[in-house]
């Protein structure tokens, strides 16, 4: 991994722990809508 890829990592992991907190609490939509970002992110990162 190089240095200008640590920050877009550090987005994913953020967005994935706000899906699985919205998950918990039961909010699909934004459980989804944070799951697509972390995707987005990771596409466009790697």
């Amino acid at each position: 991994m190089t240095r200008a890829q640590y920050l877009p990592t550090l987005l994913i992991i953020i967005n994935l722990l706000s899906a699985v907190l919205y998950c918990i609490d039961g909010d699909w939509r934004k459980t989804v809508y944070w799951t697509a970002a972390a995707c987005l992110t990771f596409v466009v990162t790697f």
